[in-house]
């Protein structure tokens, strides 16, 4: 579980003190993007959970799907998709867009501290958005432009007629990112987020949530609500699959079990079990599509919960 157990008199995670605790800037996560070769069954499972598609990419087989501030990116363009999934057929998380306060000093910032970057290679009028190597071959973007004026006014193109900031019926937000690592890489992986993010380590005996594995680390944010979590799980020695990459996102809701009876109705299904099971801590969906895997999170920054 990427996190929570978080108790009514325990304070929200907060903002960085300053410069010192947040060199980066750090001001959360602008998307997720997952590759696939099945956009359509995505859109699906992306639907179910309340967002919308909202803009469509210029030159590529790319869809923006949005509900509040969670913004998803479904990249079905062939070499993209099939270059990230390396040749399964299950989506898979490809990058993470992480909000700056600006991308060309935090790309240098990362680089100097040991991060690789990726090339990019822009079509004409596409922006270059600066990325380092992340997890099991994946990227992770810096990205400045999030505000008045953002990365998707230039390379997206509006579907016509819809809204194009649809509301979250739920409150939902993005709270953190489940990333399975190798075995006997927690301290690789530890070190590579507070090298270059700043991140810092959740102490051992502060455990949340339903499924309380592996290490968490809080990523800086500077307002209180765009820091967020990652949970990085070592596999069991007997795991079929030993390979590393994002796992599942967490979204922050305020009342876990209503979100739960709401989704339901939309036919997502959440894990049940004597082990696991839909609680006001948190709740996990099946895995879509063999790999797509969301989680709730009791969130008490998130909006009001549904009725």
């Amino acid at each position: 579980m990427i996190a929570t157990d978080i108790e009514q008199d325990r304070e929200p995670l907060q903002a960085s003190g300053g410069d010192a605790d947040n060199p980066l800037g750090l001001d959360g996560i602008e998307f997720v993007e997952y590759a696939t070769l099945q956009p359509q069954a995505l859109a699906q499972v992306l639907e179910r959970m309340g967002f919308r598609p909202v803009a469509r990419h210029r030159s590529r087989e790319v869809m923006l799907y949005r509900q509040g501030g969670i913004n998803i990116v479904v990249n079905a363009h062939p070499i993209d998709a099939l270059g990230a999934a390396r040749g399964g057929a299950h989506p898979v998380i490809a990058a993470v867009g992480l909000r700056v306060r600006d991308a060309r000093a935090a790309r240098a910032y990362v680089l100097s501290r040991g991060g690789w970057e990726v090339p990019t290679h822009p079509e004409a009028m596409e922006l270059n958005i600066p990325a380092i190597h992340g997890v099991g071959g994946s990227r992770i973007h810096l990205i400045d432009r999030h505000r008045e004026f953002s990365i998707y006014d230039i390379d997206f193109v509006p579907i016509p007629g819809v809204d194009l900031h649809p509301p979250s019926e739920l409150g939902l937000r993005f709270f953190g990112l489940v990333q399975y690592i190798g075995t006997g890489r927690s301290n690789d992986w530890l070190a590579f987020y507070e090298t270059l993010f700043d991140a810092r380590a959740i102490p051992d005996e502060q455990r949340f949530g339903i499924m309380p594995a592996g290490h968490l680390m809080r990523m800086p944010g500077r307002q209180p609500d765009s820091a967020f979590l990652l949970q990085l799980v070592e596999p069991p020695l007997d795991a079929p699959d030993m390979q590393e990459s994002w796992q599942r996102i967490g979204l922050g809701v305020a009342d876990v079990l209503a979100a739960v009876r709401t989704l339901r109705e939309r036919g997502v299904e959440f894990v049940e079990s004597d082990t696991v099971h839909a609680g006001q801590r948190g709740a996990i969906t099946k895995a879509y599509l063999g790999s797509v895997v969301f989680e709730l999170v009791q969130d008490p920054l998130s909006a009001a919960g549904v009725a």
